[in-house]
């Protein structure tokens, strides 16, 4: 009894959360049933590890979805994110993911404001060994700029993937389409190309 006490106390974090998650893994691929508790659930064994992870749970596709292990964009986590992710077990109906990857850029909606991904266009500067980036919307304002700044950051990670913008990117700054430095923007489904032509 002793040494299978000692045993189970000595389990990682990372291990503890995944034996967690593999006992409730059908009810948390069944999330739809209680989306906000099984959330909450979730969330709440992922900040044992550390306060800052952050999930994704794909959709249903052949039987199977996507778990994607975020920091929420906080660098210092990222070493926790791929901890946890490395200590992954094998199971059937699950695909891991290390940060939530890139996608399409798609329509982003906070404090009654909607953002179209089309409707924005970028600029890309030198900025020591990263890549600085300015996104200009058609009606910024500045008096709600901290609405858009995050609109903005969340459809970069769309664009350009969580552990690219942390590590890649350097100097964000947002702006109206009157900016100096609006000519020769284009257009954010060209940001990836553009992106990767700089590496």
């Amino acid at each position: 009894m002793v040494l299978s006490l000692f045993g189970f106390n000595s389990k990682t974090p990372e291990q503890k959360f995944w034996n967690w998650f593999e006992k409730n893994q059908q009810m948390l691929f069944d999330f739809e049933k209680d989306r906000d508790g099984i959330f909450d659930k979730l969330a709440i064994q992922m900040h044992k590890i550390d306060d800052n992870l952050t999930f994704e749970l794909g959709p249903v596709i052949d039987n199977q979805r996507e778990f994607v292990i975020s920091a929420g964009g906080i660098i210092k986590s990222f070493p926790t994110v791929e901890k946890l992710y490395e200590s992954a077990p094998d199971l059937d109906k699950w695909k891991f993911i290390k940060f939530r990857p890139r996608r399409k850029p798609m329509s982003v909606q906070l404090n009654g404001m909607e953002i179209k991904p089309e409707s924005v266009k970028c600029q890309l500067f030198k900025d020591d060994d990263r890549v600085g980036l300015m996104l200009f919307f058609k009606n910024y304002k500045k008096d709600e700029s901290n609405t858009f700044e995050r609109i903005g950051y969340l459809l970069l990670d769309q664009a350009l993937g969580e552990y690219d913008v942390e590590t890649k990117v350097g100097f964000i700054e947002f702006a109206s389409q009157e900016s100096e430095y609006y000519k020769n923007a284009f257009s954010l489904s060209e940001l990836v190309t553009r992106f990767e032509e700089q590496f």
